[in-house]
């Protein structure tokens, strides 16, 4: 299957998202303070832009099934992954509205623009794989964690993980869904076409390794603007 052969082809940055410093703090529940808020702060934006990806993705359904999957996530996203937020918040010791409305950093902004770049000039199967790394990758490093940590209540991110890993209340599994849909495409596109996937699922991933590293430094823009200024 093809998404099978993409995730065996990203295994190694797969490997070093379990590795990285900021995943092991949620595995071993203790993640520095500034670091959760400035996550929570660039994840904000980027689940945005992440729902409004989803609505370019309806856009491009030529089926009222495939447009009410892709709608039933832009809901998962506004509406129920605020929880997982809302666990480093809690951690943090501050308020979620607090968090919003800020300019992303450049790892995000990054990552928000490739997105966006795939959906606006690519076709569904690109789409899709650019879509793919995030629900993946997060499922795979809670499932992880689970496994080779076994959290319990003593952990402060156990909520956290466990919604990532589709247990109780938690994700539902679109990955395996985004996985079954990218194959059905993959059957009669061309090898155009699915390198330009391929291609666009591999930087997804790296980025998504981009990300955690973003927050565990708090990375920022170079150059601060003026107070006041208008955002970059």
């Amino acid at each position: 299957m093809f998404s099978a052969q993409l995730r065996e082809e990203a295994n190694p940055v797969f490997e070093a998202i379990y590795q990285h410093p900021f995943v092991e703090g949620v595995a071993n529940g203790q993640v520095p303070r500034e670091a959760l808020i400035h996550y929570v702060k660039a994840d904000y934006e980027y689940l945005t832009a992440f729902a409004r990806i989803y609505g370019l993705a309806v856009s491009k359904c030529e089926t009222r099934e495939e447009m009410t999957f892709f709608q039933s996530q832009i809901h998962f996203v506004l509406h129920s992954e605020i929880h997982p937020h809302n666990v480093f918040c809690k951690v943090a010791g501050v308020q979620y509205e607090d968090l919003q409305k800020m300019t992303p950093p450049p790892a995000a902004d990054h990552y928000i623009a490739h997105m966006m770049n795939s959906a606006v000039q690519g076709d569904m199967g690109e789409l899709m794989a650019a879509l793919l790394p995030c629900p993946w990758t997060y499922q795979a490093l809670a499932a992880h964690i689970i496994e080779t940590k076994a959290p319990d209540q003593s952990n402060p991110f156990l909520e956290w993980i466990m919604f990532y890993a589709n247990k109780e209340e938690g994700m539902p599994d679109v990955t395996a869904e985004l996985c079954k849909r990218l194959d059905k495409w993959a059957e009669t596109a061309g090898s155009a076409a699915k390198e330009r996937a391929r291609k666009a699922f591999l930087k997804s991933c790296m980025l998504e390794h981009s990300f955690w590293e973003m927050a565990t430094t708090e990375q920022d823009w170079m150059v601060p603007l003026k107070k006041g200024a208008a955002h970059v």
